[in-house]
């Protein structure tokens, strides 16, 4: 593509507290092994990464930990973590073991993972979230899997909305009702699994086309268009090519008319668990 740039791996959203999410991150889930984890955030750093986002249920974030340390600066890496759904009664301690494991002493943004609504403890944790930020420790708390009722609750608990709510969102599952409504709340909306985790073949025959037009490929488009819907997203990948890939998406844009291609492409299918029904 030609030399104009369209957005940059650098550019942030305001959220509603005042604090600069980067837009693009890196995700982390089911990296297990610490030289795949540090080869990732290695090759995140060296391509302008500024966001690394992990959860408690992962279990690597003393691995993300070290990588940070080892390859860039923790005052230059916005750092999320999320709250596992077994330790909801216990959040002091879990935010504790997490900047421990993280070698911080303060986080960047905090999620209740799920709202895990058969335990009953969601609206409770949230309560200690929302005084866990009154302390400083963390720069922005926010929840993760929440539909808008979730919400709703913590809220009427609370008076305090959080300010991400970080949901599956890809073309075949795109949230559009949801991304309204926390739009409504000033709630920014950031997605996991953008790239569909593993299911891309299935949007390739529809997508091709465009990434051959437009000289770039379908992980590409779709990233692209995550980026101009106004979402924060979280790709993973432990390959270096491949981080580097997702992070030249700001070289070139969509039309409204491709914006509306994709946008047709939704499917209303979940690839993970409901948040009504998630059982863990």
């Amino acid at each position: 593509m030609g030399s104009k740039t369209y957005g940059s791996i650098r550019d942030t959203l305001r959220l509603a507290n005042g604090v600069e999410i980067p837009r693009m991150g890196l995700g982390v889930f089911q990296v297990d092994s610490k030289e795949e984890l540090e080869t990732a955030v290695k090759a995140a750093f060296e391509n302008g990464y500024l966001h690394i986002d992990t959860a408690e249920g992962y279990n690597n974030e003393d691995m993300v930990g070290t990588a940070i340390k080892k390859f860039g600066r923790r005052e230059d890496v916005f750092i999320t973590s999320k709250l596992d759904n077994p330790l909801q009664d216990d959040v002091e301690k879990a935010f504790d073991d997490t900047l421990r494991k993280l070698g911080t002493d303060y986080l960047d943004l905090f999620l209740i993972h799920w709202p895990s609504p058969w335990r009953g403890l969601y609206v409770k944790a949230w309560e200690r979230l929302v005084k866990l930020y009154e302390t400083g420790r963390v720069r922005a708390i926010g929840v993760s899997n929440f539909n808008s009722e979730h919400i709703e609750a913590i809220y009427d608990a609370t008076g305090i909305m959080p300010v991400v709510n970080q949901v599956e969102r890809h073309p075949l599952f795109q949230q559009g009702k949801l991304m309204d409504w926390c739009a409504q709340h000033n709630i920014a909306m950031e997605a996991y699994a953008p790239l569909t985790s593993g299911s891309l073949d299935k949007l390739i025959p529809a997508l091709q086309p465009l990434a051959d037009q437009k000289g770039k490929t379908v992980a590409q488009i779709i990233l692209r268009w995550q980026f101009q819907s106004n979402w924060i997203f979280i790709p993973k990948s432990i390959h270096p090519a491949r981080v580097a890939e997702n992070a030249d998406i700001f070289d070139f844009e969509l039309t409204d008319e491709d914006m509306k291609a994709l946008a047709a492409l939704d499917a209303g299918k979940r690839l993970f668990p409901d948040p009504l029904t998630a059982n863990f």
